[in-house]
């Protein structure tokens, strides 16, 4: 695997921090196209950083939309591969580098809370603390998304030795043996959708600082019961967000720590079902992403909020014109788009038929008018194949 001097700037071949040169592949064309970089995890595995930070940073320098899922990290668009790595030196500058010495080996450590939250590098060469420019819209992301904490080292600060997805999207990797899970309510009702993870107890609880532990957890919770009495949580979720409209997101966490329910992928249907409006479901995803980023965790969850997705739809007063309007696709696209759903669990949604959440019937419909999204997924990786 060719190498190159971390510092791109120091040419002494010696330099003993290395990391692997960036690679791009160009996928797709049209308004498909983008570029994925395959071997992102090598690069930020030699930064010591999650590789979602440096993509993210790719993503907010070149105004892209970027998707990080089942290990593969994504820019919308075409660009070159020197655009990329001199993107990534700038990238390690701002947020790798020791500010004192610019040795790059450093850890990010987050200190302070709420609104005052501050980001720095902590450099185990020199021992200095140098601060991160706040205002970088990548600082945002990072306080959203923090660095695992490191245990074997038995410290306070925090680290980004592991892989913390984004959003985004989350990968299932790794799991952990803590098994606590959140249960203060703070005082303060955040609405910003960088505070919703706040909310969710992320940020205090390793397991929810860990989306792949919280992925395990979740596996290990999620019981598939039927119940729908008036004691199910689930049921008084929806008689909850059916008498109370348009509820803020921090509301909708709120409710969900109140019912403990916030882990369990059933309680996705009901969101999918009765938090939106079926003519206005495709904005209100897009404004409702960083909501659904936080909740839908695993492959279970998505498919669970199709579900409640599927009833909205197939339930709706005009079901047949909403149908017939393309919604569905529309549904799909926006949810694809902000990361809530895989391209795989969307191509399983709209090439079989399920009874589970509505009629065969009204199934059948439902995913037969997903056909314009399928195709334009298949025509984007017909693309890429091509090339």
């Amino acid at each position: 695997m060719a190498t190159v001097n971390i510092r791109r700037d120091v040419d002494d071949k010696f330099y003993r921090y290395k990391m692997p040169v960036l690679l791009t592949k160009i996928e797709g064309r049209g308004n498909g196209i983008k570029t994925v970089v395959p071997n992102m995890e090598d690069v930020a595995r030699a930064l010591n950083r999650p590789p979602s930070y440096p993509t993210k940073f790719f993503g907010t320098e070149l105004g892209a939309q970027t998707t990080m899922a089942n290990d593969r990290y994504i820019v919308n668009g075409a660009h070159q591969a020197d655009r990329l790595r001199e993107l990534l030196d700038a990238f390690i500058d701002k947020f790798v580098l020791c500010a004192s010495c610019k040795n790059p080996e450093t850890e990010l450590v987050i200190t302070g809370r709420g609104n005052n939250e501050d980001i720095h590098r902590d450099c185990k060469a020199c021992g200095a603390h140098t601060g991160i420019d706040m205002r970088h819209r990548l600082t945002a992301f990072i306080l959203k998304n923090p660095p695992k904490k490191d245990k074997k080292k038995g410290k306070k600060g925090m680290t980004a030795e592991a892989n913390v997805g984004g959003p985004v999207v989350f990968d299932e990797k790794e799991g952990s043996n803590e098994d606590d899970s959140p249960s203060a309510t703070p005082a303060a009702v955040p609405t910003e959708g960088t505070e919703i993870d706040a909310m969710l107890g992320r940020g205090g609880d390793p397991i929810l600082d860990n989306p792949d532990a919280l992925a395990k957890k979740v596996k290990n919770l999620d019981v598939d019961d039927d119940d729908e009495d008036e004691d199910s949580p689930f049921y008084q979720l929806r008689v909850w967000l059916t008498e109370n409209a348009g509820p803020s997101d921090a509301e909708v966490v709120a409710k969900l720590k109140e019912l403990d329910i916030v882990t369990k992928h059933k309680a996705l249907v009901e969101i999918g079902h009765k938090l939106f409006t079926p003519e206005n479901v495709a904005k209100e995803i897009e404004e409702r992403s960083s909501l659904l980023n936080a909740l839908v965790t695993s492959e279970k969850h998505q498919k669970s909020f199709l579900g409640g997705l599927e009833r909205l739809v197939a339930l709706a007063p005009n079901a047949d014109d909403l149908i017939a309007s393309g919604i569905v696709s529309k549904i799909l696209m926006a949810a694809y788009q902000e990361d809530v759903l895989d391209e795989d669990v969307c191509i399983n949604f709209g090439t079989h038929v399920s009874k589970k959440y509505v009629s065969k019937e009204q199934s059948k419909k439902v995913r037969k008018a997903a056909d314009t999204f399928l195709k334009w997924l298949e025509e984007a990786d017909s693309d890429s194949d091509d090339e």
